[in-house]
């Protein structure tokens, strides 16, 4: 007689299932043992990233954006418009959409380069692991200045346009669209010569952007002035410029020829505006009889040495 096998399927079943169970148990405790090994990231993972490619712009009096990044709280309280950084969401954050590039402009004003994958990956996994704020961390609040000898770069003046003049000149700024078109959110649109050129390479004292907040051109810049830039940020700004308008990794910016210009100021004898020489021509248009001490408007463009050959001089 054959055994009879259906009397031992009931058993075979349970001992499956009980071994399944048993394999899901398993499963469960190391996954809840490798999360109590492997807590969130703290604060102090990110803080060395901040340090180097945020609080340049980002902290002190008058930060930019009114958002501090420099401490744990600061970066926690935002900015002017709100929290930037939402525990557990970071696509959600303003942060994180900044330095992706999601949001314009994109952030730091100082790139490119921007923050690597692995750097944003990093804020992204603090954000998604609750803002924990982990260790004591050390950040500089200050931002830097070149040192004896070294070149100044975009990088050593992004920090003054960032907290003075980028709130208006940027996209959706506090006048709206950044006035006359004119952005400061980074250097190639800092040096842009799309409808005429504020930054001439090697020529300060004709570039309309320090006559502007030098007081030469008026309106005086930046608009909420006084207080306007100290001597030492305009000084900083002039030898950026002189030194060629070097870009964050110290490449020169070529002179823009052909690009146009426009400046005012106070016209003095022998063709100059406020000591920049004029190179007038024959065909130079001249309206309203303008002389020395008259306050003038000049339209023009750039030659090869940097130089300003003038289309139109007219009295204001």
């Amino acid at each position: 007689m054959k055994p009879d096998s259906s009397n031992h399927q009931p058993s075979r079943t349970a001992a499956g299932l009980q071994q399944r169970l048993f394999a899901v148990t398993v499963m469960l405790l190391v996954s809840a043992s490798s999360a109590q090994s492997d807590p969130a990231p703290g604060f102090d993972t990110i803080a060395p990233i901040l340090a180097e490619k945020c609080v340049a712009c980002h902290s002190g009096q008058t930060p930019a954006a009114g958002l501090r990044l420099d401490g744990f709280a600061a970066v926690l309280k935002g900015s002017a418009r709100g929290p930037v950084v939402h525990s557990g969401s970071p696509e959600n954050s303003e942060l994180i959409r900044r330095i992706k590039g999601v949001s314009q402009p994109r952030m730091p004003m100082t790139g490119p380069p921007y923050l690597s994958d692995t750097e944003i990956a990093a804020i992204e996994n603090w954000i998604a692991g609750g803002l924990e704020e982990g260790g004591e961390v050390s950040m500089p609040s200050a931002p830097q200045r070149p040192a004896p000898g070294e070149s100044v770069t975009y990088r050593h003046v992004a920090p003054i346009f960032a907290t003075r003049c980028a709130k208006c000149h940027t996209d959706n700024g506090a006048m709206g669209g950044p006035p006359e078109g004119y952005r400061l959110t980074s250097h190639a649109a800092t040096v842009s010569a799309r409808d005429r050129v504020r930054v001439i390479p090697g020529n300060a004292a004709a570039s309309e952007l320090v006559r502007r907040i030098r007081g030469q051109s008026q309106p005086r810049m930046p608009f909420d002035g006084p207080p306007y830039l100290s001597d030492e940020e305009i000084g900083l700004i002039e030898e950026w410029i002189n030194q060629g308008a070097r870009d964050a990794e110290g490449k020169p910016t070529p002179i823009p020829v052909g690009a146009r210009v426009r400046l005012h100021g106070r016209l003095e004898t022998g063709q100059k505006l406020d000591g920049v020489q004029l190179v007038i021509g024959r065909g130079t248009r001249i309206d309203k009889n303008p002389g020395p001490g008259d306050y003038v408007q000049v339209r023009g463009r750039i030659d090869k040495a940097g130089n300003i050959q003038v289309d139109r001089l007219r009295r204001r």
